[in-house]
């Protein structure tokens, strides 16, 4: 059996590992993992999405530990010093001698930090490694007075990445880069300049065509100097400003690196040492170093295919790029900057919608060369995989915003087009998997070609290629019925049943399961069929809105009152901190200007919810499908930016939609003005005034897939501002599929926003009407469910932690202090000194 060494365990190498592993049928190869890093190799390209959990594990990658594999051996934290060609053995730090008869270097680059005075000083960092963003987290939070600040040295890719994440801490981030514009690999001047004006509108300060001169200490802070004069103070500072490979063994070994870095490797990635090969970012082709993953893992298969018996030399690499920046999509593909002989540039720029797109193509404009699409990306894939094709259309009539889309659908693709560029799998390849192999889904085609399995940004292609083959996806909303949830509610609708039991005798098979019982009480509470407690709508709720509270990791609750548009008197605050005194709850500000009590037991809520009820509070649904907050700024009553009363409007429509039950969650913003303090454009539904009235933006989202909400009405009055979003509510909650949020509603709606306003505007279905009477009815009838709960014994008898001993504490629940408060006791996590 051969011995391959594999020194470095980051993406490329896993892909190496786990494609030499497929390829070996014979079991040759004992492969030898040798590790810097103490954990397994994880999504660094997703690097910026742990600010979202600080959970490490939501980034490693599939398979990453290589348990159970004898043929594998990952030893983790085992750093290599030296090569030693002639003995072909490496030797760790350790002191260890690990033997080869196959060496492949996949160490990676390094972050470029400038040699700017002061770059070394403790309040400097690097944005690469889960450690990095962990020491940046740990300076953020360190005490100051007033909002913290950031300043990123690197306006690409990464420094814009950087960024986000700071601004996801709560400081607020300068970003500082020496070209004319942001991301200047990626974009021309026209996207870069409109990626500035939506990068600062999301309160990012952007400072282009200067450099950094010094970074000096001041008390606790720090000056950062820039070029033009400006002087920065700021509470730390985040270097991002490009990689350099990491070539060192090499170098010390003998083998021959770039001349500006990385290890020259042929184009099948060996180096002028046949036992050794190189891939990834460390590697140079042919002299050229790649850094992004796409060519990595093209590397990576070559090399594991060369290594079983096989062919493959590396090929023109696929640079495309699509990423959402703080809700803000991006993409180039092909030649974005038109560097070819004789190449035309087509470009339209829609600065009211905030969308910029580019198609470069060839002299005689028939050929598509590349492009930039900025603001919108929705046809990026169709697009990038038609580079170096002839096109189905004129350049203008694909950029034209009004039914541009249809000329360049998937049916237009050849089927040598790429589909998936990470994992360079083809249209012919996918659709060959559908129609000769049975693969009836996505998650099939995933795992028969791949295709969607790394970025995931190929993934709404794969479902278009079903539907061009004739595959016809089921829109079934379980096993237990075939009705999509929108016929359901048609159905629920039309007939008036009452219960889950009459629904699925009638319309379904067998006894419901954990995804058609709570959607279908979902549809029953919106329809108005009583309190969600009430004879057997009980049984059918999940764990959250089965006792009226969020779950938390500890098995107790969390207490949220509603607070409309955060407006809350000195009483009711006083209210608020008194029991989370008396009954010893974690409180913490929420995102949503709402109070958040933790750590309540579920014998302790009716207790809680009584003194807050009697308070004049009700239930902020903050563990249902339903409205959670309408957020807003000051307004004009406070603000001299404001134009129009946002706390008024935020607190009427809250109070008007308050437990409509949907498919999803919904979270809505009123801004008073332009600035856009409340961040409406990231909810679902959100307001912005101006001086003639309001602007209405639906469809967008802060969660796992940002996305800025699109323009729907300008400019209206107050009365037909609340008129368009009931309709806009009701249409959403009876067309909706189960747990789909707005945004990718209205992406998925055929006509997109075109035909959502010609529905609830113009009226286009004659269901207006309908719409209307069904939100009347809605805000005629709510009630508070915890008030019901407090007025009835028999919902009452539910909220106990043994039902054959109400009132017994649960003893498996405890706690630590934290900060001054109590917080879950879990395992693996010690105690905290105080």
């Amino acid at each position: 059996m051969r011995k391959l060494v594999v020194v470095g365990h980051g993406m490329v190498a896993h892909r190496l590992v786990e494609a030499v592993r497929a390829e070996d049928k014979d079991g040759q190869w004992q492969v030898v993992v040798l590790a810097e890093e103490a954990r397994p190799a994880y999504d660094r390209v997703a690097l910026t999405s742990y600010v979202d959990t600080w959970d490490p594990a939501s980034l490693t990658l599939e398979g990453a530990d290589y348990a159970g594999d004898p043929l594998v051996e990952l030893r983790l934290g085992d750093t290599v010093a030296s090569v030693d060609r002639e003995r072909k053995i490496v030797v760790t730090e350790a002191g260890h001698e690990q033997p080869y008869d196959t060496l492949v270097l996949a160490t990676g680059s390094r972050p470029f930090v400038p040699p700017v005075p002061g770059h070394d000083l403790p309040g400097c960092f690097v944005y690469r490694t889960i450690e990095d963003l962990d020491a940046i987290r740990e300076a953020a939070q360190r005490p100051g007075r007033g909002r913290r600040s950031a300043v990123v040295i690197g306006g690409g890719l990464l420094g814009l990445e950087a960024a986000k994440a700071l601004r996801d801490m709560g400081l607020s981030p300068h970003v500082v880069e020496m070209a004319p514009r942001l991301m200047p690999l990626q974009v021309d001047e026209g996207g870069g300049g409109l990626l500035r004006r939506l990068i600062t509108d999301l309160d990012v300060t952007v400072h282009t065509g200067t450099s950094t001169d010094a970074i000096e200490p001041d008390g606790e802070r720090y000056i950062a100097r820039l070029g033009n004069g400006t002087e920065l103070d700021v509470d730390l500072v985040v270097f991002s400003a490009g990689i350099r490979p990491r070539d060192d063994l090499a170098r010390s070994s003998g083998l021959e690196v770039g001349a500006r870095g990385g290890i020259l490797v042929d184009d099948t990635c060996r180096t002028a040492d046949p036992a050794v090969y190189a891939i990834g970012e460390c590697a140079a082709v042919d002299g050229k170093v790649y850094g992004i993953v796409a060519p990595g893992y093209a590397m990576a298969e070559i090399v594991a295919a060369r290594l079983t018996g096989g062919e493959g030399t590396f090929p023109e690499p696929d640079m495309s790029t699509k990423l959402k920046l703080m809700g803000v999509d991006v993409a180039s593909f092909g030649d974005a900057h038109a560097a070819t002989e004789g190449a035309l540039e087509v470009a339209f720029n829609d600065a009211v919608a905030g969308t910029y797109k580019k198609l470069v193509v060839s002299d005689d404009s028939k050929t598509l060369l590349g492009g930039v699409l900025v603001g919108d990306a929705s046809e990026f894939n169709t697009l990038r995989a038609m580079v170096g094709r002839p096109l189905p259309a004129e350049p203008g009539a694909i950029l034209a915003p009004a039914g541009g889309g249809a000329a360049v659908g998937v049916d237009a693709l050849p089927d040598a087009a790429q589909i998936c560029s990470c994992n360079a799998v083809s249209k012919g390849a996918i659709t060959h998997a559908i129609t000769e192999e049975g693969c009836d889904s996505v998650a099939k085609i995933k795992g028969c070609t791949r295709a969607g399995t790394a970025c995931g940004s190929c993934v709404p292609l794969l479902g278009k290629l079903l539907t061009a083959c004739g595959v016809e996806q089921s829109k079934a909303l379980c096993e237990h019925f075939t009705q999509s949830r929108a016929e359901l509610f048609q159905i629920l609708q039309a007939t008036r049943i009452t219960t889950f039991s009459e629904m699925i005798d009638r319309y379904g098979t067998g006894t419901g399961c954990a995804i058609c019982k709570p959607a279908i009480a979902s549809i029953l509470a919106t329809l108005g069929n009583g309190h969600i407690l009430a004879g057997e709508q009980a049984t059918l709720q999940d764990t959250n809105d089965k006792f009226l509270a969020n779950l938390q990791r500890n098995g107790t609750y969390s207490v949220v009152p509603r607070i409309p548009g955060g407006e809350v008197t000195p009483e009711k605050l006083m209210v608020i901190a008194q029991v989370a005194m008396d009954f010893g709850l974690y409180t913490k500000i929420t995102g949503g200007q709402r109070i958040d009590l933790f750590g309540a037991t579920v014998d302790q809520l009716p207790l809680i919810w009584r003194r807050l009820v009697d308070a004049g509070f009700e239930s902020g649904h903050a563990y249902g499908k339903s409205l959670r907050t309408v957020k807003s700024c000051v307004g004009s009553t406070w603000c001299r930016y404001g134009v129009q009363d946002s706390v008024g409007l935020a607190i009427e429509l809250e109070l008007r939609y308050r437990g409509l039950r949907s498919p999803h969650k919904l979270k809505s913003a009123v801004s008073g003005c332009a600035r856009e303090c409340a961040e409406a454009r990231s909810k679902d539904f959100g307001v912005i005034a101006t001086d003639k009235g309001w602007n209405l933006y639906v469809g967008g989202n802060g969660g796992a897939t940002p996305r800025h909400a699109d323009l729907l009405v300008s400019e209206v009055d107050t009365e037909t501002l609340i008129r368009t979003i009931d309709r806009f509510l009701m249409f959403y909650v009876r067309t909706a599929d189960r747990l789909q949020r707005t945004a990718p509603w209205v992406e998925e709606m055929e006509g997109g926003l075109d035909h959502l306003r010609a529905v609830i505007v113009d009226d286009k279905l004659g269901i207006c009407e309908d719409l209307d009477a069904a939100m009347a009815k809605h805000v005629g009838d709510y009630a508070d469910e915890w008030r019901g709960v407090l007025e009835d014994p028999e919902k009452l008898a539910k909220f106990s932690s043994f039902v054959n001993a109400p009132g017994t504490p649960d003893p498996t629940i405890s706690f630590r202090t934290e900060r001054d408060q109590k917080v879950p006791v879990l395992l693996g996590i010690p105690e905290v000194k105080q």
